[in-house]
This record gives structure tokens, C-alpha cells and sequence, in this order.
């Protein structure tokens, strides 16, 4: 048990409640340990904490328009890494046609967000459809293929030497936000039947310590009739999570966790109600950050704490960077146009720093820092 030094005060002119009743004219932000689990300070300020003139180092916030990455890949493989430490191997994906080989991930579990497009996703545990919106997580080892009925664009997540799990939901019990029940496994159907064959060769892609080796079959190797046992691939769509909220109090990103790997943690922003309390915050707070780098891919809607960011973007604020809402939705700190958000973006916190690869560095909006400024 981590035995932090107690401490529990209020000094000078602050609020007693985190996020709500703020001293007039006052700006909060968050310092705390173990990204919002571990003891906390808050601190009142009289002017914005991003509100610089001028930011150089390598510490600034950045911001990558995935949309602008160039060429398709028929390999998970041969996709755009983005980002990378240890833990962790962030690319995306751009499909525009079926697979012509299976991929084999030998080091880690991977996880499958769908941005845009549609079609069939074929594995050793069965067949899945898969739309946009999905979550596909897919166990160390297993042999999978897709078949497009549109061109697919996805983020891939690898758990590197490790696996995907569901987070502690602890007094809100293992129903909330999404249930388990929700989790869709694959179908040895008629489908899967139908694809398998012996007269044609099918070659497998193997990736391991990111090198990659080619194992051929003369025939399709997709070929279990059945299969029973605690391990499966799983998909759920951002549609079926329920996100948690307090009418009057901002909750932080940690509540809206939906999976957890060795150290960093996947999160979705869905839609939900604003805070109806008066005096509860009704944009994100403002917070240091100061044990995780946050990456965030903004999936689709509006993303109403952010100025010029589309669909299909991703920025990273680095460990140690204190951040916030844009300027514009400072102004709607206390009060908003619209009964609830309407976005939907997927988050990863790691506790490691995550290097920023060269096909990522290719498209990046450099004026990202400069969007804080007043």
C-alpha cells in the first residue's frame, strides 16, 4: 500500500469541492498523483493556467491530422506508426481492400478501433461483422483477416507484452457503463464455414519484436469447426457505452475508462448531459497531468473543449504539460448552449513517454501550441 504524506487543508481563497463553486473570476487547476486517483491539490488562479505568449521545447502539446497520411496498406503491419514507448504501439490503418494475407501479433494483444468504413472480420474463434465505432480486441496470437465491404481506416493499439482487461468499476458494479453482456464474440457461421478452403495457399504474417516472418500454408488455416474456453476476441461499439456523470460535479477522464493493459488505460468520450449544477465545472478542468501522457484520436461529433480539431485527428500532451479547455469553451466554463456533448474520441493514457514516429511527425499541426493563446 502506497502511503502518500497525509495532508488535507484549505489555504487562502478556494473552494472546498473540486470542480465546483469557484472564487469569482478564478480559473482551477488539478495537480494529483496516479492520474487522478491519488491525492490531489487544487489551486485558484486569477488568469488561465494556458494562457502563455510563447511555448518552445520539446514539452508542447502536439497535434497529428491523420487524414493527411499518405497510401493504403494491406497489412496491419505496414500501417503508419504513430506513436511508441515500451508498452505500447500506436498506428493507423488505412484498408481499401480485403486482406490478401492473415496477421499474426505475437507481441501483444491488439485492439481494433474502427473510424470509418465497414466489413468482415474473419479469426481462429469465428466471424464478426465490424462497422465504424467499433472496438475489436483481438488475444496475443491470434490469426485474423478482414474483408472489406467499404475501405477501412482504424486505429491499431498494441498491448506489447501484455493484455487487455476491463477496468474496476468498483461502487458502480460491473453493469455500469457498458455491461459484459455487450462484449460480442466471434461465430463459427455459415460465413466462416464458407471462407475456408484447401485449394488455395494463404500465407500468415507473424509480427514479433516488430519484425515480421512468413509462415505458408496450402490452405486456408481459418479452419476450426469450434472452439470453447475463457479466451475469445471481443468487439463493442462506442454506441453501447453509457457513460458515468454527476449532474453536479465534472467528473475526470479516469471514469470513462473501458479498457486497462500494463500501464496505460484506454478511455471513451461519449456522449452525455452537461452538469446541471449552477456551480459545477461544464468543461474539463484544468490539470497538470503529471504521471501520464494523454493521447487523444477524435473520432467523430464536435469536440466542444477543442478549437480546429476534426474527425480523424490525434494530439498528444505530454507528461508534465499543463492543459486545458481552448479559449472559446473557457467562455462557457459555467454555462452551456447545448443540453450534453456530442463527440465521440478515444483516449490513452500511458505512464511511460510515448516517442513521436516519423510518419506522425509528417502531419503534424504545429500550430497546436499556439491554439491556447488568447
Amino acid at each position: 500500500m502506497k502511503r502518500y504524506i497525509p495532508v488535507s487543508r484549505v489555504e487562502g481563497t478556494a473552494s472546498r469541492q473540486a470542480h465546483c463553486d469557484l472564487p469569482e473570476g478564478t480559473y482551477e487547476r488539478e495537480m494529483s498523483k496516479e492520474g487522478f486517483f491519488g491525492p490531489a491539490a487544487f489551486f485558484h488562479h486569477r488568469h488561465p493556467p494556458t494562457g502563455w505568449t510563447d511555448f518552445s521545447g520539446p514539452l508542447q502539446p502536439r497535434a497529428f491530422d491523420l487524414a493527411r497520411l499518405a497510401g493504403e496498406s494491406p497489412s496491419p503491419w505496414a500501417a503508419s506508426e504513430l506513436l511508441a514507448n515500451a508498452h505500447t504501439r500506436i498506428r493507423y490503418w488505412r484498408l481499401g481492400s480485403s486482406m490478401e494475407r492473415l496477421a499474426r501479433n505475437a507481441d501483444g494483444d491488439e485492439l481494433i478501433f474502427v473510424h470509418s468504413g465497414a466489413g468482415d472480420l474473419y479469426c481462429d474463434f469465428g466471424h464478426l461483422g465490424i462497422a465504424a465505432g467499433d472496438y475489436v480486441v483481438l488475444p496475443r496470437g491470434t490469426m485474423w483477416r478482414i474483408e472489406c465491404a467499404a475501405p477501412l481506416e482504424a486505429l491499431l493499439v498494441e498491448a506489447t507484452n501484455s493484455s487487455y482487461m476491463l477496468p474496476d468499476k468498483g461502487l458502480l458494479g460491473n453493469h455500469a457503463i457498458f455491461d459484459p453482456a455487450l462484449l460480442d464474440t466471434p461465430r463459427v457461421d455459415a460465413a466462416f464455414v464458407a471462407q475456408q478452403g484447401d485449394s488455395d495457399p494463404w500465407q500468415v504474417e507473424v509480427k514479433r519484436r516488430s519484425l515480421v516472418s512468413l509462415i505458408t500454408y496450402p490452405f486456408n488455416p481459418l479452419d476450426v469447426v469450434g472452439w470453447h474456453g475463457e479466451l475469445a476476441a471481443v468487439r463493442i461499439n462506442v454506441r453501447d457505452i453509457r457513460p458515468v456523470m454527476s449532474h453536479r460535479y465534472h467528473l475526470p477522464p479516469s471514469a470513462h475508462t473501458t479498457f486497462i493493459a500494463n500501464r496505460f488505460v484506454v478511455c471513451t468520450f461519449a456522449p452525455r448531459p452537461f452538469e446541471t449544477d449552477p456551480g459545477a465545472l461544464k468543461v474539463p478542468f484544468f490539470h497538470n497531468n503529471d504521471d501520464y501522457d494523454e493521447v487523444l484520436f477524435y473520432h467523430a461529433g464536435d469536440f466542444f473543449s477543442r478549437d480546429n480539431i476534426h474527425p480523424g485527428m490525434l494530439t498528444l500532451h505530454p507528461c508534465g504539460f499543463t492543459h486545458g479547455p481552448h479559449p472559446k469553451a473557457l467562455e462557457r466554463m459555467f454555462r452551456q448552449e447545448k443540453p450534453g456533448t456530442d463527440e465521440y474520441a478515444v483516449m490513452i493514457d500511458t505512464r511511460d513517454a510515448l516517442e513521436v514516429m516519423p510518419p506522425a511527425g509528417a502531419v503534424e499541426w504545429t500550430g497546436y501550441v499556439d491554439s491556447w493563446k488568447p
